[in-house]
Formats: C-alpha cells, sequence, structure tokens
C-alpha cells in the first residue's frame, strides 16, 4: 500500500508543471529568505494568491517549496552584509559574516546551503517514515516542558555570550527585561508601555535583529569610515563547496544539528529560530576548541543552518498529523490547505497519504534545487559588495527600513530599529554580548508565559516545573550547561596555579 502511494506521489511530483511550480517556490523564498523583514511565512503570503487555480498537490507543494527556499536565503544576507534575512538565520551571522570579511563569502555560503539542503533532506525522510510516531512524542509537551525548552536555549548564553560571561549575562538580563515590553500575557495588565499605543503589542522581533545586527555594524563602520580603506574589498563572490573528504570530518555536526532541527520544528510554535539557537550553542559545547566560533567557525553555519531547514519538515508533522502548526509559516501552509479543502489533521492522514508523500518529495526537491538556484542568486546579491562603503551602507539602512516597516506598515518599528541599532552600537563598543541579549529577548516571552501558565496549573507550585520527568531532565542539563563554562576557568586556574608551584 506504501509502494503505491508514494508511486502515485512521484507521479504528481515529476509532473513537468509541478517541477516548474516547485522551482519557482524554492526560488522566490530564496529571494524573499535573503531580503531582510521578507522572512519565509512573508513569502508564503506573497505567493499564496497564484495557488487559487492550481490543483491541490501543486499549490502546497509549491508554498512548502517557498518554505524551504526562504529558510536558506536568510543566511545569504546574514553571510554577506550581517543582516539575517530571517529570525532563523541569526547564528549564521556569527560565523558566516567573519568569513567573509577574512575573503571567504564563497565557502560560507557553500557551508550554509549545503547545510541547508541536508538538513530538510533528513527532516523530509525522517518525517515519512515515523510522522504519526513524532506527533505522539510532541502531544506530551506541556507548559512545562516548554518553560524547560526556553531555559535551555537561555543557558546557552554562557557558550554564545562575549569573552566576559559577567557582561553576557548582563546583556542577557536586558534582553529578559526588554521582552516583558507590552501585555501581560496572563493578567492583560500593561508592563513598561509609558503610555505609547505602540509598544502595547510588545516589541517586534525583526526590527530588533535588523537592529543590533545591521545599524550597528553601520554605525560602527562609519566611525571608523576615515581611518580605513573606503570601499569594501570583494571580488567576484561565488558559491564554492568543498570537497566531500573536508564535508565528511565534520558529518557530527551535520546530523546532530539535523536532528536537533527536527525534534524542534515538531513542537508546535518552537520554530527554526530556537532551533539554529540551540543548535549553534551545542556545537560550541561539544567542541574541543569553542574559543573558535564567532570568528569563522565553518562548524558554526553548519549547525545553524542544518537546524533551521530541518525544522521546516519537523514543523510540517503537527501541522499535518494534528492539524497544529508548527511554526508561524506552517500555520500560513496549513490556510493553503484549507483553501483546497483539505482539513489537515488525522483523518488527512488517513484520507490523503498520496498527499503525505508528495509533500515530502517535494521538500528534497526543493533541497537540491538550492545548490543550483542559490548559487546564482548569491552571486548576484554579492553585486553590492562591491560597492564603495557609503553607498553600501546606505543600501543596507534602506533595507533594513524596508524590513522593519513591511512587518506592520509602522513608521514606530522604524524608530525602534534605529533605537536598537544605538544599542547595538554601544553593546559592541563596551564588549557586551549581542547575541546573548538577542537570544534573551527572543526566548524570554516563551519562559515567561509558560512557568506562568505552569504555576496555575500547579497551584502555585513553584517546583512545579520539576514534577514532570522531561521538563525535569531538561532543566537539570540546562542547569550543567550555565555553569560548565565557570567550572572550566576555575580548572584552568588551578592547573596554571599547579604549574606554577611546580617550577
Amino acid at each position: 500500500m506504501v509502494g503505491t502511494h508514494l508511486l502515485d506521489a512521484l507521479q504528481y511530483v515529476f509532473d513537468p508543471l509541478t517541477l516548474l511550480f516547485i522551482v519557482i517556490g524554492t526560488g522566490f523564498g530564496l529571494v524573499g529568505g535573503s531580503l531582510p523583514g521578507i522572512s519565509s511565512s512573508m513569502s508564503v503570503i506573497l505567493i499564496m494568491p497564484f495557488t487559487f487555480s492550481m490543483e491541490p498537490v501543486q499549490a502546497i507543494v509549491m508554498v512548502v517549496a517557498v518554505y524551504v527556499g526562504g529558510a536558506c536565503g536568510g543566511s545569504i544576507s546574514a553571510i554577506l552584509i550581517k543582516t539575517p534575512g530571517t529570525p532563523e538565520a541569526i547564528p549564521t551571522t556569527f560565523d558566516g559574516y567573519p568569513l567573509m570579511q577574512k575573503g571567504q563569502a564563497g565557502t560560507a555560503l557553500g557551508l550554509a546551503v549545503t547545510a541547508s539542503s541536508f538538513g530538510s533532506i533528513f527532516s523530509a525522510f525522517m518525517m515519512m517514515l515515523a510522522a504519526p510516531l513524532f506527533a505522539s512524542v510532541a502531544l506530551k509537551f506541556q507548559s512545562a516542558e516548554y518553560f524547560a525548552l526556553a531555559v535551555l536555549g537561555l543557558s546557552c548564553v554562557s557558550s554564545i555570550g562575549s569573552k566576559n560571561q559577567a557582561r553576557a549575562l548582563v546583556a542577557a538580563l536586558i534582553g529578559l527585561l526588554i521582552a516583558t515590553v507590552g501585555i501581560d500575557p496572563i493578567s492583560g495588565v500593561q508592563r513598561f508601555t509609558f503610555n505609547k499605543t505602540f509598544l502595547v503589542g510588545g516589541i517586534e522581533m525583526i526590527p530588533v535583529i535588523i537592529g543590533c545586527f545591521a545599524i550597528s555594524e553601520v554605525f560602527e563602520n562609519i566611525e571608523t569610515y576615515y581611518r580605513r580603506d573606503a570601499t569594501v574589498q570583494a571580488g567576484r563572490v561565488s558559491m564554492k563547496l568543498l570537497k566531500f573528504s573536508e564535508m565528511f570530518k565534520m558529518w557530527v555536526h551535520f546530523i546532530r544539528s539535523a536532528i536537533i532541527g527536527t525534534l524542534i520544528g515538531i513542537l508546535p510554535a518552537a520554530g527554526g529560530t530556537i532551533a539554529s539557537l540551540l543548535s549553534y550553542s551545542v556545537a560550541v559545547k561539544s567542541d574541543k576548541n569553542p574559543e573558535r566560533f564567532g570568528k569563522g567557525a565553518y562548524e558554526g553555519i553548519i549547525a545553524s543552518e542544518s537546524a533551521n531547514n530541518a525544522a521546516v519538515g519537523g514543523s510540517m508533522v503537527p501541522t499535518l498529523v494534528l492539524g497544529i502548526p508548527g511554526s508561524g509559516t506552517a500555520a500560513i501552509i496549513m490556510m493553503v490547505f484549507i483553501l483546497h479543502n483539505l482539513r489537515p489533521g488525522p483523518l488527512l492522514m488517513r484520507e490523503q497519504p498520496t498527499l503525505l508523500y508528495a509533500l515530502f518529495l517535494g521538500i528534497i526537491i526543493a533541497s537540491v534545487l538550492l545548490f543550483l538556484l542559490g548559487r546564482f542568486i548569491a552571486r548576484e546579491f554579492a553585486r553590492i559588495l562591491k560597492l564603495p562603503y557609503p553607498m553600501l551602507a546606505a543600501f543596507i539602512i534602506v533595507m533594513g527600513i524596508v524590513g522593519a516597516y513591511s512587518l506592520k506598515g509602522s513608521y514606530y518599528d522604524v524608530i525602534l530599529m534605529f533605537i536598537f541599532g544605538i544599542i547595538g552600537y554601544l553593546f559592541n563598543k563596551f564588549q557586551f554580548s549581542i547575541p546573548a541579549f538577542v537570544l534573551a529577548f527572543i526566548l524570554g516571552g516563551m519562559a515567561e508565559k509558560t512557568y506562568r501558565q505552569q504555576l496555575i496549573i500547579s497551584d502555585g507550585n513553584f517546583l512545579g516545573v520539576f514534577m514532570r520527568p522531561i521538563s525535569c531532565i531538561v532543566l537539570i542539563a540546562s542547569i550543567i550547561i550555565f555553569i560548565s563554562p565557570s567550572f572550566k576557568h576555575i580548572l584552568k586556574a588551578f592547573s596554571k596555579k599547579g604549574e606554577l608551584v611546580a617550577k
């Protein structure tokens, strides 16, 4: 029976018209993902009207291809201009941009596309083999488990922070504070809004990301403009793929990050941003020389991109099997199902098994297309690096303004973008960790909301999160991860004292 459904899906997907839609969707997603503020979800929304007259399989495969392309496209601008095109690409900037500064932009792009392709294909196969099983695991996650997951992400501050751990912690605390701006998710009380209506809904992620990473970098370069070469030294940037033997040496990072991305993607509302941040942190913690990360480590790009693209396939599991969107983009894709009279949920798996196989085959084909289309789009996007820096800075600022404004059509988001640009500039100036700040800002809201929900469930028991096995294990692991750098410093100090005494 499975073989019959798979053969039917192959006939649907390899129809010339369907293949053309997959190519268009992947290319559109790559372009949309590379433009700051557009993101995968916005790309799917923009292309959705064109799917109304399509066959259901063609429409769904096309929008999923947009999702795959968008998840990868964010790495292009992250590497070339230190501006994550999508929130999922935030960790890609940590090592991708330093590689670009070293003249290895082509290698960084090649790593990003390879890791993205691997992550998508891995998750597609996992979903095809065990979608119902993974969905049943996702159902066991409640507020306690989501809180533990958020704490696990916050514990990564010690690994992605600056060399000064105290300043990284301060930056994270500031991020947590800013995450509380807006309406209290439980009581509905306004917090830190200062009677400004544009703060009632909280501070959006996109202005913060663009401001902290892109605008702050522009401010810093403007400061040093007259003391350095005025032109960005960039030749013809072309995606460069490493040899298979070189890739194979990093196979652990590919597979581990794909597993993390798939599992996080399965959890409703977790998404690729959390997956990439967690994966990057695990890569740093498990490496023998963690100080390499943030300076152009290949493994950093692999960890981020493999995880955020694996989350694409993962997020489709609760969407298809349970009718619960695994991410914001998956929620929009679910609207495409409904528009074509398909209701995601257990009955869809039983009544439309061919559609499931067609969808995951579409993910695989779109993942392969990343190599071809990504090479062309990255090369064209890289042309801006040949501009004199004043023009390049103006281009980055204009892109940031468009990205921030397009979110809600509000100029207040543009103002916030510049405010966070100044904050990011000051953080760089005084060596506070921007990644730690952004990580805490992203996860702070999730941590607060889920913990307070668990307090309500457990009748105010503060230790209720430790009463559930999964959340307890994750929280203990988080504590170990957070304090491990301090123990390493203490051990190094003792070893140095021992060596001095021996001498």
